[in-house]
């Protein structure tokens, strides 16, 4: 059994959803589909997420939704009638539209978890009357009914241990299964979704909860390239990477997986497979639990911007039992999750998410931590990239953060910061975002030519 997922665009319009039914009748071995919400049919277009969401901000401040959603309703029916899909399907869609928005407001998070949902929802519906029009026995599930578990997090929900004894049961259905991605329901029954790219998480879900063969992701590239190819047009295909490597590129900013996406699998021991709706034919790129070659190279190099740092200095840090815990129990209380804490013997750096960092947070935090531990400076740099070095083999290669750091001396960009993780599968570096793109295109000339 196969557990197959297909993004945004691979649903984006009629004709991409005939690729993807082809694709999963080509493969009887492809039981369990999930699906995005409908992404951009062309770089001007608007995803069908983005849409709702307008739909759902434009209800909560009390002005009219008949145009947001006539457009969003349209989208849908267009496709039904390029497919020919029946017109019940079509009616049933404009009609769980219309109730989601119309849906009780009183509580923001959870109105816009709902209306969020609703892309993905209805995507699969209309997948699933595609594939019955062929021929196809398929069914719609809806998250609730196969028991997907979620905490109440709006908008950044957690899986619930029990929705993978209840989701099992899929792998006993008749015929294709198709689900939407990036929501589940809380105990309670409420809709809750993950965070924006969820839908990758669901169908890593899936695979894990039906033991699947494999985990095939479908996305508009053929594989997994070496770099952002906007930044470096001939990034490398890479073939072949290991569950940790693409975590930290996916962290660090390669678009092609939803970093918590892997967690899953992984527990699962179950390999990922990117592939291209667009070119279904070619291999893509695995993702597996380990190398079955030894190297010492390079996997990849990504960055991401969107972070900030405090610096905290004290004398005689090291000196005092507990000052680690206690400084990072002040974020904990501000509501702010830490990224990296690179350390010396007098200071600490803790790096956050700048978008979670609003000024009165700021402000607060450091006026606790001065106050409150004693130390003699905090300062707050924002505009931070984090650049990141990849790769399993890293360790036996000698010599590679000085080609690193001789890498940025070339592009003339400074390291604000240095991170290497006890496991040495990655080498990160902080510099300024405005430096981030030549600090990448730099790297991957010294690592890859």
């Amino acid at each position: 059994m196969k557990v197959c997922k297909f993004g945004g665009s691979s649903v984006a319009d009629a004709g991409q959803i005939a690729k993807i039914c082809d694709i999963i009748a080509a493969d009887t071995d492809r039981k369990v589909v999930v699906v995005s919400a409908p992404g951009k049919r062309s770089c001007d277009d608007i995803k069908v997420t983005d849409l709702l969401i307008s739909c759902a901000e434009a209800r909560l401040a009390g002005e009219s939704v008949e145009e947001p959603l006539a457009i969003v309703t349209e989208r849908f029916q267009s496709i039904c009638r390029d497919l020919g899909v029946a017109d019940c399907v079509g009616t049933e869609i404009s009609d769980a539209l219309q109730k989601t928005i119309g849906g009780d407001t009183e509580h923001a998070g959870r109105y816009l978890d709902a209306v969020k949902a609703a892309g993905e929802d209805n995507c699969a519906r209309l997948v699933a009357g595609e594939l019955q029009r062929r021929g196809h026995v398929a069914e719609y599930v809806n998250p609730r009914d196969a028991g997907l578990l979620l905490s109440d997090d709006y908008g950044n929900a957690r899986l619930l241990p029990e929705s993978y004894q209840n989701l099992a049961t899929l792998r006993d259905a008749e015929g294709i299964v198709v689900f939407p991605g990036f929501f589940g329901y809380t105990v309670e029954g409420e809709v809750v979704t993950f965070s924006r790219g969820g839908s990758d998480i669901t169908g890593s879900i899936l695979a894990a909860a039906v033991g699947a063969e494999v985990y095939e992701n479908f996305t508009d590239v053929d594989s997994v390239l070496s770099a952002d190819p906007s930044l470096v047009p001939d990034a490398s295909p890479v073939k072949e990477l290991t569950f940790r490597e693409m975590r930290e590129l996916s962290y660090a900013g390669f678009g092609v997986l939803h970093d918590e996406a892997i967690i899953p699998a992984v527990r699962a021991g179950i390999p990922i497979c990117i592939k291209n709706t667009n070119s279904p034919s070619a291999p893509g790129t695995m993702i597996v639990p380990e190398h079955r070659e030894v190297t010492s190279r390079v996997v990849g190099i990504a960055s991401s911007d969107g972070f900030c740092t405090f610096y905290v200095r004290k004398y005689l840090m090291n000196r005092e039992i507990g000052f680690g815990r206690k400084l990072l129990q002040l974020f904990e209380e501000e509501g702010l999750s830490y990224e990296h804490t690179p350390s010396g013997i007098d200071n600490m750096s803790i790096i956050v998410r700048e978008a979670d960092l609003s000024l009165e947070i700021e402000t607060h935090l450091k006026n606790r931590i001065l106050n409150e531990l004693g130390a003699d400076n905090v300062i707050v740099e924002r505009g931070l990239a984090l650049v990141m070095i990849v790769g399993e083999g890293m360790r036996y290669n000698v010599g590679l953060a000085s080609k690193a750091t001789q890498a940025f001396a070339d592009a003339g960009v400074n390291i604000e910061m240095i991170n290497q993780g006890s496991s040495e599968i990655s080498l990160m570096f902080g510099v300024k975002a405005e430096d981030s793109r030549r600090a990448v295109i730099s790297l991957h000339q010294a690592f890859f030519g």
